[in-house]
C-alpha cells in the first residue's frame, strides 16, 4: 500500500529533482492552492512551475528527504531535508522545511508550507552571514 509520505516522497523527486513539471498534475487536484511557500502568496499550478524553474536555476543536482513525518488520516506532516549544491561554484547547500498536505486519494487538496529562505539566501550569497543574528540586533542589512 502506497502512504501518504511515499507520495509526498514522489512529489519531491519528480518535480524537483527531476524538473518534471507535467507531473504537478499527477500530484495535485487542478484547483489546489498552497499556502506558506512563498509568505502572503497563495500558489497553484503556474506559480509552482515558475518556482521549480527559478530554483533549480540556482543550484545543481537536488536531494529531498522526509526524516520525520506524521500522517493521520487524511493528513501528512512532513519535515524536509534539500541537499543540494550551487550552480556558480559547486559549494554544498542544506536548507529544511516542512509541509502540511491533505490528501484525497493520490493527489493533494490543501498544502501549507514553510521552508528557510532565509537560510539558501545566504548559502547562495545573496544574503550575508548570519542574516537573521544581525537583524535580531537591530541593525540593517547592508548591500554590497
Amino acid at each position: 500500500m502506497t502512504t501518504k509520505t511515499d507520495l509526498l516522497q514522489r512529489w519531491y523527486d519528480e518535480v524537483w529533482v527531476h524538473g518534471n513539471l507535467d507531473a504537478i498534475d499527477k500530484f495535485f487536484v487542478p484547483d489546489l492552492v498552497a499556502t506558506g511557500i512563498v509568505p502572503e502568496m497563495q500558489m497553484g499550478r503556474d506559480d509552482f512551475q515558475d518556482l521549480v524553474v527559478a530554483f533549480r536555476a540556482h543550484v545543481g543536482e537536488i536531494d529531498v528527504r522526509l526524516p520525520k513525518t506524521v500522517e493521520h488520516d487524511d493528513w501528512l506532516a512532513a519535515f524536509l531535508h534539500v541537499h543540494t549544491t550551487r550552480a556558480d561554484n559547486g559549494a554544498p547547500i542544506e536548507v529544511t522545511g516542512q509541509v502540511m498536505a491533505r490528501f484525497e486519494g493520490d493527489q493533494i487538496v490543501e498544502a501549507y508550507n514553510q521552508f528557510d529562505f532565509v537560510s539558501l539566501f545566504e548559502q547562495l550569497g545573496q544574503l550575508p552571514e548570519d542574516t537573521i543574528p544581525i537583524c535580531m540586533t537591530g541593525q540593517q542589512l547592508e548591500w554590497a
